[in-house]
């Protein structure tokens, strides 16, 4: 037997319309916000991740899948979207053809060699929006509050949202000098990553996880001491937004994010459960104001966030916030014997013209053995028939949940099982 391979999972069943309900959810709440949908490749020079996410990202230096191809040429498999997406906004032109902002939504898999764990996969999937052309701050605001309507109809509802503000340029120009001076007689005792941030991108030293370095890294100078008054004042205006839109936020001074695009605000929604069980970060993102030039585009600001489907699906599991997702089946035909399967076959390819779901008993089964096929298949009603019905050009249609079951003319069979149908909506509506 072949299995998958380390890392990876097969996404099936139950499980797959569970991704499928959240992707479903949150592009509706994109669109609902005029993002447009992007589907980039998967594969990707390298060059664009080393560029766009930064070579000291741990994703660039210890997590991506690179190869060379056929014709030698370095490609890699897709980190994360967002250099993709502004990718093909350079490539494109889209700066040029379109207005501003260029509102952008993907859903798809990302590919990260990195200790498998639970909910963290080496293929997972994301959603996420990216706003380029950004012009003001009521900008990061939407995106923010975009994301957190979303996890707030999925169901999640103790999300606490983390932000901070890197500043610009001024800000964190000082920010890092600070650091250095901090860190330099520190860093000998702290972990080889930290050692290799340190002359890469000290920020990135602030999300080490290592417990003795976490230790360290609480008394370091915080960005908030050195924002400029530019940058201070936009961060306010962030928070006073936030804070109109009746969203709770925390302040963290640590929080950088891991991609070395960010710049100006970062944030993370963070979410408690029920029973006070803290999952941390359920998703992020954040300003980025140098990515579009760095990757041969015009001097554009941008704005975006993400989610992890896997991530998402996991938590939702545990709070049992997944609504009933039993795929109904509405109608399963019960021809009573095999003469009778191309008429089956043929008013199965008829009702599902007309938009409904149909399956059909093909097996030689007897009678209680094809009612325990459509209950097993969630069906909400069969559609019997056999010789008389044939004779009498009728057919039996049994509601599987009440066990009522009518006698239906066969000319009149599509106009019957409408009004049966908005009946059904009629009783569901009022019910909830």
């Amino acid at each position: 037997m072949i299995s998958v391979l380390k890392g990876t999972h097969d996404v099936i069943l139950d499980e797959a319309r569970k991704y499928s309900y959240i992707e479903e959810l949150l592009v509706k709440v994109a669109e609902l916000y005029n993002y447009k949908e992007f589907r980039t490749p998967i594969i990707e020079s390298n060059e664009l991740f080393v560029r766009g996410v930064g070579e000291g990202a741990d994703i660039v230096r210890k997590e991506m899948y690179t190869f060379l191809d056929k014709g030698n040429r370095l490609i890699s498999l897709r980190p994360e979207f967002t250099a993709g997406i502004i990718r093909s906004i350079v490539n494109n032109k889209l700066y040029a053809i379109n207005d501003f902002p260029i509102k952008a939504f993907y859903v798809g898999p990302n590919f990260r060699y990195e200790r498998p764990q639970q909910g963290r996969y080496r293929q997972f999937n994301q959603f996420g929006i990216e706003c380029v052309g950004v012009d003001n701050f009521y900008r990061d605001v939407e995106v923010i509050s975009l994301g957190y309507n979303a996890l707030k109809l999925l169901g999640f509802n103790n999300i606490k949202l983390k932000i901070n503000s890197l500043g610009d340029a001024e800000s964190t120009k000082n920010y890092r000098i600070a650091l250095n001076e901090f860190f330099k007689d520190k860093i000998d005792s702290m972990c080889d990553d930290c050692k290799d941030r340190f002359n890469k991108n000290i920020l990135r030293i602030l999300d080490c996880k290592v417990p003795s370095d976490i230790e360290i890294i609480k008394n370091a100078p915080k960005i908030s001491d050195y924002l400029s008054e530019n940058a201070k004042k936009e961060f306010e205006d962030v928070l006073k937004s936030l804070s109109d839109l009746n969203i709770d936020y925390e302040i963290d001074n640590n929080l950088v994010r891991g991609l070395d695009y960010y710049t100006g605000v970062v944030f993370e929604y963070q979410y408690t459960s029920s029973l006070n069980k803290n999952y941390g970060a359920l998703g992020g993102g954040g300003h980025y104001s140098n990515l579009v030039k760095e990757i041969g585009g015009p001097d554009l600001e941008g704005v975006g966030l993400a989610f992890g489907i896997e991530r998402l699906a996991s938590v939702m599991n545990d709070d049992n916030l997944f609504d009933d997702l039993n795929q109904k089946l509405d109608i399963y035909i019960m021809p009573f014997e095999q003469k009778y399967y191309e008429k089956a076959l043929k008013i199965s390819n008829y009702l599902r013209l007309n938009g409904y779901s149909v399956d059909v008993c093909y097996e030689n089964k007897g009678f209680s053995q094809m009612f325990k096929k459509a209950e097993r298949r969630n069906a909400l009603f069969a559609l019997i028939f056999g010789e008389n019905e044939i004779e009498n050009k009728t057919f039996v249609l049994k509601n599987l949940k009440t066990t009522e079951q009518i006698v239906i003319k066969d000319n009149e069979l599509l106009e019957k099982l409408d009004e049966l149908f908005e009946l059904n909506e009629d009783e569901h509506e009022h019910n909830n």
